[in-house]
């Protein structure tokens, strides 16, 4: 597998964890469960950007682990599309990441092939937020940091990185939380 790359081309050191908000849903009503509720337009417009978004910052993902939820699924179709013409990324759908607790995402990403240095977990608020507040460090980025303490709108993403910490001891404030951003 070929070592990832910052977009200067410089090697990235150790593991990056990128958690996304799905991008803008269509309102919650009586008739769609909220399960199948699909992307409002721009929410379409806001999973393009987070391709792109994710490209420029060197962060095109080696996995992505998906909400089967309709909105994170379609956040992760249209953001692919605009990778860049990098290869097919693996996406493994999880039923779990729908209601996912801290714990849950954790459980995940303690699971990942250790070969895999930068993973992209599509899932649900509060639980993005919160699992980023909760791996964040000391050294972390204050303002990053007090974004994701309080939520991230839809299509945000926050990036963790950790120099030397194997995927399998990724916890409580195991790594820095580098920025957390969206698509413009």
């Amino acid at each position: 597998m070929k070592q990832p790359k910052h977009a200067d081309d410089a090697p990235v050191p150790g593991r990056r964890l990128v958690l996304l908000r799905h991008a803008k849903a269509e309102p919650a009503s009586g008739t769609i469960p909220d399960f199948d509720r699909p992307l409002a337009l721009n929410g379409r417009r806001q999973a393009s950007g987070v391709g792109m978004a994710l490209t420029a910052a060197g962060l095109v993902p080696e996995l992505v682990l998906v909400s089967s939820a309709l909105r994170t699924r379609q956040t992760w179709d249209l953001a692919r599309g605009h990778l860049g013409g990098h290869p097919k990324v693996p996406v493994e759908l999880h039923d779990d990441l729908y209601a996912a607790s801290i714990g849950d995402v954790l459980d995940l990403v303690r699971g990942v092939d250790p070969a895999i240095k930068t993973l992209l977990v599509v899932g649900h608020e509060p639980t993005m937020a919160a699992t980023a507040a909760y791996v964040a460090d000391k050294s972390s980025d204050d303002a990053a940091l007090a974004q994701v303490r309080v939520g991230v709108p839809t299509a945000t993403f926050s990036v963790l990185s950790a120099t030397k910490q194997p995927w399998q001891e990724w916890g409580k404030r195991s790594a820095r939380l580098v920025r957390v951003g969206r698509p413009s």
